[in-house]
């Protein structure tokens, strides 16, 4: 009686920690599985924002420009779209008011650099997105420029939509653990069945024994519930709940390096991938563009010249980082470093872009070109230590009058801002790639001085500029110079004349 005492105890514990351990179980896979679902899903939701909610239109039944939703479009309205604005649909140019208007494609082409779009009609009927130089897509944005355009596709019909439409109709493939899994139930199938009919067979001398009361069907009865028992047994019921345990624990490691998992077998499924196909711009990147080092020149010997090189921290559009020199934060104010306020005047005045506060996504987002918001940065963060937005370039800006602005082209290679400062001479601030600022220049700014600019001194700084755009960080290099003292017959000038003059004079550019 002892003895049956302590099985029935032990069958007692056995029995409860196995019904534990399957809540236990049960329930680590639904708090796993729920917060892995509610991070896709808030991930997903992010991607509804590339969505414009509201739309410009001009509309025969209303004088001037109408706000109305973008989801009351319809082909044929004209809607006019300008610096900042997200594309509400499908467009086709009619109009263009500014020199050039440039869009940033980057959702829907992967292109990292905004296109710069124009009138002409394109011939080729199966042209590419990319070629489509004269029509604006749904859920881009005008990184510069003001223009309309007439709507040729609203929702599903857009470009962007028609991506919605293959992603929902795209079949889902079985993963390799869910085809393992297949032919192993399938084999396991047959091997149990095979067993099962073997043992019921091996027992049909036994139907008519006394024990079944003589009766054949009664022993044929019994010997197949056998048959069935060791079926039931040979089925793996935790295989399930271990294989759920071990894509759950992949899924946590990787949440811990922000990969998030939507479904478990994925897991599984990039262990066996050897080659990936993806999308690199706002996704294995952040699409977002930040000036992380600078040199000045600082001092000249003969044909020898020494630079200043500062690194800049932060990757990201938020005005906030540090101003290193040698690796010590430098003091802003210090005379040590006054040309990098001039760098900073020209930055701000040589630029059309802003930075903007999301409220919803608690992150600062560009308004305008990729580079200009990224000299927008530069200068908040050569100012002030602090996040304090846009005040920086705005105190700048208010003591400078832009006149007018030379956009960039193919032509003119650069971007020039003529201004008007309250204080003291007018001029032009210009940026542009290394080569097509030093191709203008004769003098090169050391300290308060003006020094000549020759061939040798011209070489170096072009192999310094090489050196930061092929190194280990393959950087993308800008120049600037300034255009001082220019004279009353120069700003009487018209746009296009002022622009040629522009071109012409180079050898009153500053480096």
């Amino acid at each position: 009686m002892k003895n049956i005492m302590i099985m029935m105890g032990f069958c007692g514990t056995f029995c409860f920690c196995g019904t534990f351990c399957y809540f236990a179980h049960f329930d680590c896979k639904c708090d796993c599985w729920g917060w892995q679902e509610r991070n896709a899903e808030s991930a997903i939701k992010a991607l509804k924002e590339y969505e414009p909610e509201m739309a410009k239109v001009i509309r025969s039944e209303k004088h001037g420009i109408q706000m109305i939703r973008a989801k009351e479009l319809v082909p044929g309205d004209v809607v006019e779209v300008s610096v900042g604005d997200k594309i509400p649909a499908d467009l086709r140019f009619v109009k263009i008011y500014s020199t050039t208007i440039r869009i940033d494609q980057s959702i829907l082409t992967g292109e990292s650099v905004s296109v710069i779009k124009n009138l002409d009609t394109v011939h080729d009927p199966r042209a590419v997105n990319q070629d489509k130089k004269n029509c604006l897509f749904s859920g881009t944005n005008v990184a510069s420029g003001k223009a309309r355009g007439i709507v040729f596709g609203t929702g599903l019909n857009t470009e962007i939509g028609k991506i919605r439409t293959e992603i929902t109709e795209t079949e889902s493939d079985k993963t390799p653990l869910q085809q393992k899994l297949d032919e192993f139930g399938v084999q396991l199938s047959k091997v149990i069945s095979i067993i099962c009919i073997v043992v019921w067979a091996i027992n049909i001398g036994h139907f008519n024994d006394q024990a079944h009361g003589g009766s054949w069907l009664k022993g044929a009865i019994y010997y197949f519930k056998i048959a069935v028992a060791l079926a039931v047994a040979a089925i793996p019921e935790g295989l399930p709940a271990v294989i759920t345990t071990c894509l759950a624990l992949g899924t946590r490691r990787m949440a811990k390096k922000n990969a998030i998992v939507r479904s478990l077998p994925s897991v599984e499924t990039l262990g066996c991938t050897s080659v990936i196909c993806s999308d690199k711009t706002g996704t294995l990147t952040t699409n977002q563009m930040s000036v992380s080092k600078m040199f000045i020149v600082e001092g000249e010997r003969g044909d020898q010249i020494s630079f200043s090189e500062y690194s800049i921290t932060g990757s990201t559009y938020e005005p906030l980082g540090q101003i290193l020199h040698s690796g010590i934060q430098i003091n802003r104010a210090s005379d040590d470093h006054k040309a990098l306020t001039e760098l900073a005047t020209i930055c701000s005045m040589c630029n059309n872009s802003s930075v903007d506060y999301n409220e919803t996504k608690h992150a600062y987002e560009k308004v305008g070109e990729a580079t200009e918001t990224a000299l927008v940065v530069l200068v908040e963060k050569i100012f002030s230590p602090r996040d304090i937005g846009n005040v920086c370039n705005r105190v700048i800006q208010q003591k400078w009058q832009k006149e007018f602005t030379l956009e960039f082209s193919r032509d003119r290679e650069s971007m020039a801002v003529f201004c008007v400062p309250t204080v003291s001479n007018s001029g032009a601030r210009m940026f542009s790639a290394p080569e097509g600022v030093l191709s203008r220049c004769t003098n090169v700014r050391i300290g308060d001085q003006k020094v000549p600019l020759n061939p040798a001194i011209t070489k170096i700084i072009v192999q310094h500029c090489v050196k930061y755009g092929t190194g280990q960080d393959t950087l993308r290099c800008l120049a600037l110079g300034i255009v001082n003292k220019v004279g009353p017959k120069m700003m009487s000038m018209p746009n296009c004349l002022w622009n040629a003059q522009f071109r012409i004079r180079n050898s009153r550019v500053l480096f």
